[in-house]
């Protein structure tokens, strides 16, 4: 079932998050709507990978509550995590298994019996579809990359989480890609969470962004002031560390 226009994918409240007594996270508030992609930015460090990991139960937070399509993450695991599709990074793909058993695992872990067709066409547009027989192990980086991706896709989920999903991909991949992931999320009315230090993505595809810094969000802009810094003349890079208040 697709999601109601405007209805919350993702909601985050009041979040905080560490590793044993270091605080990375503090009070972080974000809700994400249907058929919204929503890039986070930040400087190495920032904390953007933790906030990553708390939303896709990778780490428990200390505080704070996630929902996802409306299933608290800590009261009703199950029902919330069916929603969610994570791009994981390509160094934690399983080494020994094909392309294609990884695809078939997380189908069967949704419920599915197939792969899908959607997803096979992304492979063939991706030029994958020749490595589905091939070992993780054996894959470049680019081309797991492009599993990862897929694997986040599999059957066909509310929420979509990536960690700099674009690195090692090639132009027209990339591209295919960005194309793809926006006509998704507009057809679906999914909603999209993109952790990346790429600012092309935030000029041509984000409807809002946000910036954290030391743990905090700094800064969020709305898809009005984002749509004002693409129309104003000069740098979009520039224009965007001006917000901040960046030198």
């Amino acid at each position: 079932m697709d999601a109601p226009v405007n209805s919350p994918i993702l909601e985050i409240r009041e979040l905080r998050a560490g590793y044993g007594p270091r605080t990375v996270l503090e009070n972080i508030s974000i809700a994400l709507l249907s058929g919204e992609w929503f890039v986070l930015l930040g400087p190495n460090g920032c904390g953007k990978s933790t906030l990553l990991d708390c939303v896709v139960s990778r780490l428990i937070p200390s505080g704070g509550e996630i929902s996802i399509a409306g299933h608290s993450l800590r009261q009703a695991p199950f029902e919330a995590k069916r929603q969610l599709g994570y791009g994981c990074a390509p160094d934690v793909l399983p080494a020994l298994l094909t392309a294609r058993q990884c695809l078939e695992v997380h189908a069967a872990a949704k419920g599915l019996g197939v792969i899908g067709d959607d997803l096979l066409i992304l492979a063939e547009e991706l030029r994958f579809t020749p490595y589905l027989e091939a070992f993780v192990d054996t894959l470049s980086l680019g081309t797991r990359q492009k599993l990862a991706v897929l694997l986040a896709l599999v059957g066909d989920p509310l929420l979509i989480v990536l960690d700099e999903a674009f690195n090692g991909l090639d132009p027209a991949s990339a591209l295919i890609l960005k194309r793809h992931l926006r006509a998704r999320i507009e057809r679906r009315g999914a909603a999209l969470l993109l952790a990346t230090h790429s600012l092309d993505i935030v000029e041509h595809y984000a409807d809002r962004a946000a910036v954290l810094i030391d743990g905090h969000l700094k800064h969020v802009w709305p898809k009005e002031e984002l749509r004002r810094l693409r129309s104003a003349h000069g740098d979009f890079e520039a224009a965007l560390a001006a917000a901040i208040g960046e030198p």
